[in-house]
């Protein structure tokens, strides 16, 4: 089974840097005309339920049916949703944030290991479920820290959580011969549904 991990398309919070978290942003004009359709129609499309992940899905696989799964939403930032780093560039609390290497806990938010583990175990589900299907195509929309948490896990070869982010648009293509075994997925490729038009997997 191939697996494509892509993430959603641009919104205005992403053009102006602002943590979104699970605010529930659409994409922006901008960000629904940088999108096109992909170049494959995947036997399963799995998505995150916020707005701008089920409507890059229904850009590039027109007419797929998508299937919810909660705990693949994006990381919750609590009080710094909404807002950039400008603006907090003298919040303590911001600050002895970044000072842990984002690894506390938000306030009113997530801790990125809980992040972490909670998107994890969705994904390995999906995974799961797709594979007990005989699904051959899998593809996933969802966000960066779906992909960072996701493949910093169960992604070869090793890369660090930062090392795992595509761009608006973009994702990575994963070979999953080896999940039941060693529950790794193989990078075997990358993709890109914004502008320039996608590349085939490597």
């Amino acid at each position: 089974m191939l697996v494509y991990l892509i993430r959603h398309g641009q919104t205005v919070y992403n053009a102006e840097k602002r943590y979104q978290g699970t605010r529930d942003i659409p994409l922006s004009d901008a960000g629904r005309a940088g999108l096109h359709k992909a170049d494959f129609t995947p036997d399963a499309l799995y998505v995150s339920p916020l707005t701008r992940a089920r409507q890059t899905a229904e850009i590039l696989f027109p007419g797929v049916a998508q299937i919810p799964v909660q705990d693949l939403r994006e990381m919750c930032f609590g009080s710094f949703e909404g807002r950039n780093y400008i603006e907090m560039e003298h919040d303590a609390e911001y600050l002895a944030w970044v000072a842990s290497n984002s690894e506390t806990a938000c306030p009113d938010g997530e801790r990125k290991a809980d992040f972490c583990e909670r998107t994890c175990k969705a994904f390995a589900g999906v995974i799961d479920e797709a594979l007990a299907k005989g699904v051959e195509r899998l593809a996933i929309v969802a966000h960066g820290g779906t992909q960072m948490a996701s493949l910093e896990r169960f992604g070869r070869p090793a890369r660090g959580y930062y090392d795992w982010c595509a761009g608006n648009g973009g994702g990575f293509v994963l070979d999953a011969s080896r999940w039941k075994t060693d529950r790794v997925l193989d990078l075997v490729g990358t993709v890109d549904y914004g502008n320039p038009p996608a590349r085939e997997a490597q």
